[in-house]
């Protein structure tokens, strides 16, 4: 399936969860916030959140500094 991540079209399995979505971007789980098609999902639901074709995915990480 077709999804896009950060504006950027992606191929994933047609199974595909949220967590899927930082292994494609090689990320850790701390440190990072996912929406999909503008709603946020808890990370406590990455495993178990199916991602549909054509879904829209922001990941947003965290950045220190001051």
């Amino acid at each position: 399936m077709q999804v896009s991540i950060n504006g950027e079209p992606h191929e994933l399995p047609a199974d595909a969860r949220v967590a899927a979505v930082l292994d494609v971007l090689g990320l850790p789980g701390r440190g990072v916030a996912v929406a999909v098609d503008g709603e946020l999902v808890r990370r406590a639901d990455w495993p178990t959140t199916p991602l549909a074709d054509g879904a829209r995915v922001e990941v947003v990480t965290a950045v220190q500094g001051g």
